[in-house]
């Protein structure tokens, strides 16, 4: 049995209090982590968090941005992407190193109070779930080039194998990360590395790759339409705190090391998620103009490598090392979504209905939505549906930020230490649920074209910027008394 331990300030009322007790599986659904649980040096913590990262996902949103919009364009909406998420990702990542909360318990006391936080679980669950999906197609992919496997049983068999591997939480997923990254590095660095020395040319043709639009010139309007698919990814926040709660104290001993891991691997995070980014643009570009007929799979990362792999080895063994890449890269994701995707299903659900059913029996739900997902063939759909999608996720992430940094500490209007007590906090706090809605709705409406076509690609920007005002506006209006 788990045994469920408290420390002053657990959150009495949740899963530990409602039959977490009963669960028979290491889990960790307290989101709280006392002290006892936190074991792990800075540097496994963090290696761990980033191990969460291996996902092939980034490869196939470079492609695709690249191929519409060019590489130009395509870049610097990854930078600006990127920018947005770093800064973002700093008081949310020091807050779950320093308080070893997760981001729910975050989210509760900045801005949403009991009951409103429940819409920002659901918020992440559906991240956790989307890109469990595009994980698992691109696994898929590789099952059917090395295996000749079905799509179909390829998206099952991607799905199924993932369940017992989350079944024991943070112990189990920490091993697995930390002795699966150095291969996975070197699976991914090679064809880089490859392509880089022995055909030098491929370089230029990349900066000077036009995409679809061929327009070959730099575009405000396209740099927004391709951050935006980027910045479905800001919610990855998320997962990463889900491993930075568990960082030890911080003490003068351990203070550079301490937060070497929290920026390295709380919002440092997207920066190899942009570099993963422009290497699949750059693979993608190669594909297109070396191998015949890679227009047509240059957004599959199983085809990229492959192309690249098959010059350096054996047809074979080539096959071989990019099933395995896949296989390794989907499992090392999907274990953090599934297990980050139970613990927000399982936060929701019991807090509205105030029962326990288990951790493992929403480890389940949210493998079956994905699977779901996958056969319904969402990857030709990918734009679409994380174009769509970031635009709440921006609202989120960054009304929590704009709380803990303005309101918090430059506005004085909220208690600088995060408060998730039940009775210390309203059912909803109207400081950061109605940011969200505000920010994700018009955002929204501006993405499908509700503001007229010249405001549409720059619906990301109206998320970030309806993030940033209405908290502060809010708690001024209601005079910091939620």
């Amino acid at each position: 049995m788990a045994t469920i331990t408290t420390e002053p300030g657990t959150p009495d009322l949740d899963a530990s209090r409602l039959g977490a007790s009963r669960e028979t599986l290491e889990d960790y659904t307290l989101r709280f982590a006392p002290r006892s649980y936190r074991r792990w040096t800075p540097a496994v913590v963090g290696t761990s968090a980033l191990g969460g990262i291996a996902y092939l996902a980034d490869f196939s949103i470079g492609a695709n941005i690249g191929i519409q919009h060019g590489t130009t364009n395509a870049l610097l909406g990854i930078l600006v992407a990127a920018a947005i998420i770093f800064v973002t990702g700093i008081p949310l990542a020091y807050y779950a190193a320093r308080y070893n909360v997760d981001l729910d318990l975050i989210t509760r006391g900045s801005g949403f109070g009991y009951y409103g936080s429940v819409l920002t679980n659901i918020i992440f669950a559906t991240f956790t779930f989307i890109f469990f999906a595009l994980e698992g197609s691109i696994m898929a992919q590789g099952l059917q080039l090395g295996l000749g496997v079905p799509l179909w049983l390829g998206y099952a068999v991607s799905s199924l194998m993932i369940i017992p591997l989350v079944v024991y939480g943070m112990k189990v997923l920490s091993t697995l990360q930390v002795w699966t990254t150095p291969l996975w590095l070197v699976l991914m660095a090679a064809p880089l590395l490859y392509l880089v020395l022995t055909h030098p040319e491929s370089v230029p043709q990349f900066f000077a790759y036009e995409g679809e639009s061929g327009v070959g010139r730099v575009s405000f309007a396209a740099i927004m339409l391709a951050a935006g698919v980027c910045l479905s990814l800001i919610a990855q926040i998320a997962e990463q705190i889900d491993y930075l709660r568990f960082m030890p104290p911080k003490t003068p001993e351990n203070a550079r090391r301490w937060w070497t891991a929290v920026l390295v691997a709380g919002p440092g995070w997207v920066v190899f998620g942009a570099l993963k980014q422009a290497i699949g643009l750059f693979l993608a570009v190669y594909l297109i103009g070396h191998v015949a007929g890679g227009a047509e799979v240059a957004n599959e990362p199983v085809h990229q490598f492959l192309a690249v792999y098959d010059q350096m080895m054996p047809g074979w063994v080539a096959v071989a090392l990019s099933v395995v890449l896949v296989v390794l890269s989907q499992v090392k994701i999907n274990v953090t979504n599934a297990y980050s995707g139970s613990l927000a299903w399982t936060n929701s659900f019991t807090r509205v209905t105030k029962r326990y059913p288990g951790r493992l029996v929403f480890v389940v739900v949210n493998v079956s939505i994905a699977l779901v997902l996958m056969e319904a063939n969402m990857f030709d759909f990918l734009n679409t549906i994380l174009g769509f999608y970031a635009n709440v996720a921006i609202a989120w992430i960054v009304t929590v930020a704009t709380d803990i940094a303005v309101n918090k500490y430059l506005l004085g209007l909220s208690p600088t230490t995060p408060e998730f007590r039940r009775g210390m906090l309203h059912d909803v706090n109207p400081v950061g649920f109605v940011s969200v809605l505000v920010a994700g709705g018009v955002s929204i409406l501006v993405f499908f074209g509700g503001l007229g076509a010249a405001l549409q690609p720059f619906s990301p920007i109206v998320a970030v910027l309806l993030a940033v005002v209405c908290p502060p506006l809010l708690a001024v209006a209601t005079k910091g008394r939620y």
